[in-house]
């Protein structure tokens, strides 16, 4: 089958198309086709080795064998189970996330039937049902689970156009929050659309000087910190980053003191906020926004799209175009 490899850290240069075996599902695997993937920023740090503690996962000199090839999203249609499989069967259209097992750049893939995968929302594409993993988990997981946002709170989404921005936009607002969105000048738009009540251009007005107090701030980027923010948090308000070991021990921290506190955590298990977005997806109550679509042989051009730091929602790579638009 075909699959996108890397065998050094680099720049996209280092992607290839090569021919691999298709893996073999266990007894409580399933093997998927995969018609749809996505190429996310989080696979561009992996491909760069980056950050460099999570060489400790990946490979210190060069990806582990079992890690080269790339892709955490996936939707498919179901090829084969293994034998004791009883939660799905050949045929079923599925989307889920492979997590640290990686493989979804490829033609096959493998996932354990309890892994983070559910049957696919029947009124999308596959190419949108790909988009609609990681980032709408991470934001719910962050917004709902962590941060316990509540009808009332005001929450602000610095990144509000990214992967996970855009879900967050709309999932705060599900929320029953009152939702102000960070982004620039040529997404404003597009972040009103997605239903926030006030968008600030980040390169006109600096959120942090107009005086606005939040419940919950939510850095979807990662360019923010605790300590820029506290001051537009509420007394009991939250900073809730995605990513960084410092924010962990700064939770532990301000967990200790009075004021505003910082909120983290790891999402692992996918399958309970798998079922929520389906249940939004199906009542047409969540937008998926896909900035580009490539094929999988031009991947390397995803990666550098994506590196650019200006994608909208979500970059899409299409592994079985004649399958894309089946529902």
């Amino acid at each position: 089958m075909k699959a996108i490899e890397y065998t050094d850290y680099g720049s996209p240069d280092v992607l290839s198309v090569t021919e691999v075996d298709r893996p073999t599902p266990g007894n409580r695997e399933l093997l998927i086709r995969v018609v749809a993937t996505t190429v996310t920023s989080a696979e561009c740090g992996m491909r760069r080795g980056e950050p460099r503690w999570g060489r400790v996962i990946l490979g210190f000199t060069a990806p582990r064998r079992r890690m080269r090839v790339l892709g955490t999203e996936v939707a498919g249609i179901v090829e084969t189970v293994g034998r004791d499989v009883t939660r799905f069967h050949p045929g079923d259209h599925v989307f889920g996330f492979t997590g640290f097992r990686l493989g979804a750049n490829a033609e096959y893939a493998c996932m354990p039937e309890n892994g983070s995968l559910a049957l696919k929302p029947p009124n999308i594409s596959f190419g949108q049902a790909a988009a609609a993993v990681d980032g709408a988990t991470t934001a719910l997981y962050f917004l709902r689970d962590k941060a316990k946002v509540l009808p009332g709170q005001r929450v602000l989404v610095i990144g509000a156009s990214g992967s996970i921005g855009t879900y967050a936009v709309q999932l705060a607002k599900h929320l029953g929050a009152h939702v102000t969105g960070v982004c620039g000048p040529g997404n404003v738009e597009l972040v009103a659309f997605l239903g926030a009540d006030r968008v600030i251009d980040y390169t006109a007005q600096d959120f942090t000087e107009d005086g606005e107090k939040y419940d919950v701030i939510f850095d979807t980027l990662g360019k923010s910190s605790f300590r820029r923010c506290k001051a537009a948090l509420t007394r009991t308000g939250c900073y809730v980053p995605t990513t960084g070991l410092p924010n962990n021990v700064l939770m532990l921290w301000t967990a200790l003191t009075r004021g505003p506190r910082v909120v983290t955590g790891m999402s692992v298990k996918k399958n309970d906020a798998l079922a929520f977005l389906t249940e939004l997806i199906e009542a047409d109550e969540l937008t998926i926004v896909i900035d580009r679509t490539y094929p999988l042989e031009q991947i390397a051009d995803a990666h550098r799209h994506v590196e650019t730091g200006h994608k909208r929602g979500n970059v899409v790579v299409l592994v079985s175009p004649q399958l894309s638009t089946e529902f």
